[in-house]
C-alpha cells in the first residue's frame, strides 16, 4: 500500500519566556468601536442594477430620491430602470471619532444587482444601534470584482462584483461618548481569559506605579486606579499600555480538522506512558471469470464460471511508545519518523484520548 505524504501541520510553540506590552494583551473597558448601518442608492451602473420589475421597494427609494430633487413621477409611470441598485451602507465609528472625520464603508447589494462596478453611492445617513444618526456617506466605489455573462446564458465572476468599498467614504457628524474620562479608575480586560495573567499584569502595574494601583478583579479585568484630570490620564494611560507583561502559558490542546487533514499541537500538551500501534488491513478481491467452449459436435453448452482471487495485505507499522511526561518535541519526532498520515495522527492521538494518556484537551473542528 502506498504509503500517503504526512500533510498534517503540527505547530510547534515553543514554551520561553518572553514579554508583551499591556496594549497587545488588553483594551480598556468601554474604548470600542461601534457598528453603522445605512440605506440607500447606488446609481451610473453600466446596465447591471436591479431589475425593478421585481423590487419595488428599489422603484419607491428612487421616487422618494427624486421627490426630495423636486422631480414628481407620476403613480401610472412604471420605472424600468437597469442603472440603480438598492444597497446596504455598513461602517466601524472608531472610538473617539470625532465630527469631520472620515471612516470607511462597505456597500453590499440588497436586491438582485449583477455588478455594482463603476456606480456612486448617493448621500446615505449612517445610524447606530439607537437611531441616530452618526456619519453620512457618499462616493465612488471601489469594487475589486467582476462578472462577464454571454448570451447563451454561460457567466464568469470573478470574487464579489456586488460588493464594494469607499476608503473614507464617510464623514462623521456625531461623537459617541466615552466612559474613559468618567470615574477614578479604569479596567483593562485580556483579549485572552486567564488568571495568571491578569495576576502577573495587576503585579508588574504595582511595581512600575506603587502597591494598590493595580487588583486583578477576575480572569479577563484588572482594575487600575487613574488620575481625575483628563491630561494627566492620557498620559497615565500611555505609560501604563507600554509596561511589558509576560502572559501566562496557553491551556494543552490539540486541535484536529477533519476535512484538510490538519493537526496543530500546542506546547503544553503532554503524554503519560503508553504503547500506540495503528496499521491498516487491506483485503483485495478480483473476479475472473473463465469461459468453457465444448468440443467440436459434442452437442456441449458453453459455461462460464467464476474465479475469485482474495488477497489480504496488512501494512506493517512500528509501535508508538511513549514514557512518563513525554514532550511535544518528542511526540512529532515519532511521528515524522515513521512518515505517519494525518488520518494515522488522528487515530493516534484519540487511541491517547481514550486511554487516559494524553494530558491536553482534543478539539476536532
Amino acid at each position: 500500500m502506498k504509503r500517503l505524504l504526512l500533510t498534517a501541520l503540527l505547530l510547534i510553540l515553543t514554551p520561553c519566556a518572553h514579554a508583551e506590552r499591556v496594549k497587545d494583551l488588553a483594551s480598556i473597558a468601554g474604548v470600542r468601536s461601534n457598528q453603522l448601518v445605512g440605506y440607500g442608492l447606488v446609481v451610473g451602473l453600466d446596465g447591471t442594477g436591479d431589475q425593478t420589475s421585481q423590487t419595488p421597494f428599489t422603484v419607491q427609494s428612487i421616487r422618494a430620491m427624486l421627490a426630495t430633487q423636486g422631480v414628481t413621477i407620476p403613480s401610472n409611470i412604471n420605472l424600468q430602470l437597469k442603472n440603480v441598485a438598492a444597497v446596504m451602507v455598513t461602517a466601524d465609528l472608531p472610538p473617539f471619532a470625532k465630527p469631520g472625520q472620515t471612516i470607511d464603508i462597505t456597500v453590499s447589494s440588497l436586491a438582485n444587482a449583477k455588478s455594482l462596478r463603476g456606480g456612486t453611492l448617493l448621500m446615505t445617513p449612517l445610524k447606530g444601534a439607537d437611531g441616530e444618526i452618526y456619519a453620512m456617506a457618499q462616493g465612488s466605489l471601489l469594487v475589486s470584482g467582476f462578472g462577464v455573462s454571454g448570451a447563451d446564458g454561460s457567466r464568469i465572476t470573478v470574487n464579489v462584483p456586488s460588493t464594494g468599498t469607499i476608503p473614507g467614504g464617510a464623514t462623521v457628524e456625531r461623537e459617541v461618548a466615552s466612559p474613559f474620562a468618567l470615574g477614578n479608575a479604569l479596567v483593562l480586560n485580556l483579549h485572552t481569559p486567564d488568571f495568571t495573567t491578569a495576576k502577573r499584569m495587576a503585579e508588574v502595574i504595582n511595581e512600575n506605579l506603587g502597591p494598590g494601583t493595580a487588583s486583578a478583579l477576575d480572569a479577563v479585568s484588572v482594575q487600575v486606579r487613574a488620575p481625575a484630570e483628563i491630561d494627566q490620564r492620557v498620559s497615565y494611560v500611555a505609560y501604563l499600555e507600554n509596561l511589558e507583561v509576560e502572559p501566562g502559558t496557553a491551556a494543552a490542546k490539540v486541535i484536529v480538522n477533519s476535512r484538510t487533514g490538519t493537526v496543530v499541537i500546542g506546547s503544553e500538551v503532554k503524554v503519560t506512558a503508553a504503547a500506540v500501534t495503528h496499521g491498516s488491513l487491506t483485503v483485495t478481491i478480483s473476479e475472473r471469470p473463465n469461459v468453457s467452449q465444448p468440443a467440436p459436435l459434442s452437442q456441449g453448452v458453453t459455461v462460464v464460471t467464476p474465479d475469485s482471487a482474495i488477497e489480504v495485505q496488512e501494512e506493517k507499522r512500528p509501535m508508538f511508545l511513549f514514557g512518563p511526561g513525554t514532550s511535544l518535541q518528542e511526540i512529532v519526532n515519532a511521528v515524522n519518523k515513521v512518515g505517519a498520515a494525518p488520518s494515522d495522527v488522528v487515530a493516534i492521538l484519540e487511541a491517547l484520548k481514550r486511554a487516559g494518556a494524553l494530558r491536553a484537551e482534543l478539539i476536532v473542528i
